[in-house]
């Protein structure tokens, strides 16, 4: 043993008591690393079964494989790149088709809608759509063209009962076809046409791709029939909603125009019983020879008249009347008004008809007054505003996003000096909801909690 052995080596010692236990320790040991001697004598067997030349090239048929791998990576990396690209540009024109698709059913949802057929009124729309519905009629009945198949299918080597089979399945696929265009166009709203004729488009390539073995398909002509059909539907739609709504308009205008005139007659009574009032007194201080009281009594007269001229004047003219700009800042904000006319005797009742339930508060007059041609004034004001209006479909809505001032300046421009002009609207209601919305609420000082009481 030499001198390091004996240096590093350190006797056991053994205990008096569980020598035993110790022993079977030290062999558990010896064991161990026995085992551990064994992987490793068959670990460099392993390496010393290869020369050097070998692991030389294995090294370099590793590096080879290697290089290849990149070679390989890169070129898929380079596809995925070319790829992306193709994606990302095939993303963005799809984004900018539905943006387009999405702005063009808002417009029309709100009322901008497209006419395909230039017609003039619904009930031509509706006689177009009578022939339409006529053509689709002929062409679903037996060889109309609606639907076309192969001829030559067999069924168990009989061609009459394959043409039997074609037959029906053709039918059937037919059927198919005209249930899902029924009720597209029963539940058709004018501003999702678009959504409804490429829906049809699909049904057709559903049949022509089940019925490929038999070449079932629907004709491309009564395809287009059918989609003619749907945009008829469309327009027929969107021009009687805009018949109703003009018949709506017209009905609130005689309507209004009714009352106006039922207040001149109204008028034109009680001053016909003022003229015959006071004629009657004045026939009686004239026999009486009262002087000073024939002169006030044929005044009085004479003020009767001049009112029953306007009366009749009024009434013989009906481009006279008021026009008025108001406003209702806590309904609409501060930068909106309503200019428009009317032919009533008091230009009062009509605005306070305006400020009813429909709107949280009161309108508030900024101008009124009487014009020979309120008329023409009133669309020369909607003209200058023209590019304001709050209702570009609409143009029965006669809202204006302009202030009083603004309005002001056009009316002096149009109608000269106005005479009274009120610049801000006193909106009682609204400033003093305002007032009880701010108003601190007073809760005491109970326990310390809130602001002491001064």
């Amino acid at each position: 043993m030499s001198n390091n052995d004996q240096t590093n080596f350190q006797p056991v010692k053994v205990p008096f008591f569980g020598a035993r236990r110790m022993a079977a320790e030290q062999s558990i040991k010896i064991q161990e690393l026995r085992n551990e001697l064994r992987e490793a004598t068959n670990s460099l067997e392993r390496l010393g079964a290869y020369s050097v030349l070998e692991l030389e090239e294995r090294a370099k048929d590793l590096e080879k494989e290697m290089a290849r791998q990149r070679e390989a990576l890169a070129r898929e990396r380079e596809a995925a790149k070319e790829a992306l690209v193709l994606l990302l540009r095939r993303q963005e024109e799809l984004r900018h088709a539905i943006v387009v698709t999405e702005e063009v059913a808002m417009l029309q949802e709100v009322g901008i809608y497209e006419y395909r057929h230039p017609l003039t009124d619904a009930v031509s729309f509706r006689l177009a759509l009578d022939v339409v519905q006529a053509t689709i009629k002929e062409m679903t009945k037996k060889d109309g063209g609606a639907i076309q198949a192969t001829t030559n299918w067999t069924v168990n080597g009989s061609v009459a009962e394959g043409k039997a089979m074609v037959r029906d399945f053709s039918k059937l696929m037919l059927r198919a076809f005209n249930a899902e265009a029924d009720n597209l166009v029963r539940s058709l709203k004018p501003y999702k046409l678009d959504a409804a004729i490429e829906r049809l488009r699909k049904v057709a390539s559903t049949i022509e791709r089940l019925g490929r073995s038999m070449d079932i398909q629907i004709s491309a002509q009564y395809l287009r029939v059918r989609i003619d059909e749907l945009s008829l539907t469309a327009d027929f739609l969107q021009k009687q909603a805009e018949e109703k709504e003009a018949e709506r308009a017209e009905r609130e205008r005689l309507k209004e125009e009714r009352k106006a005139q039922q207040e001149l007659e109204r008028e034109r009574e009680r001053l016909e019983k003022e003229r015959t009032h006071y004629a009657n007194a004045l026939a009686a201080l004239e026999a009486k020879g009262d002087v000073e009281a024939v002169a006030r009594m044929r005044d009085q007269l004479a003020d009767v008249a001049r009112a029953l001229s306007d009366v009749d004047y009024r009434a013989a003219n009906i481009r006279a009347g008021y026009v008025y700009v108001i406003s209702n800042i806590g309904s609409f904000g501060e930068s909106m008004v309503k200019v428009g006319m009317t032919r009533r005797l008091d230009p009062r009742d009509r605005i306070r008809e305006l400020s009813d339930a429909s709107v949280p508060f009161n309108f508030d007059v900024h101008a009124l007054f009487f014009s020979k041609d309120a008329v023409g004034i009133e669309g020369q004001m909607h003209a200058r505003l023209g590019e304001r209006r709050v209702n570009a479909v609409n143009r029965r809505r006669e809202f204006f996003h302009a202030t009083p001032l603004e309005a002001k300046m056009h009316l002096s421009a149009l109608a000269g000096e106005l005479l009274e002009f009120e610049d801000i609207p006193e909106a009682l209601e609204y400033r003093q909801s305002l007032s009880q919305v701010h108003k601190p609420k007073e809760f005491g000082n109970l326990a310390g909690v809130g602001p002491a009481v001064q």
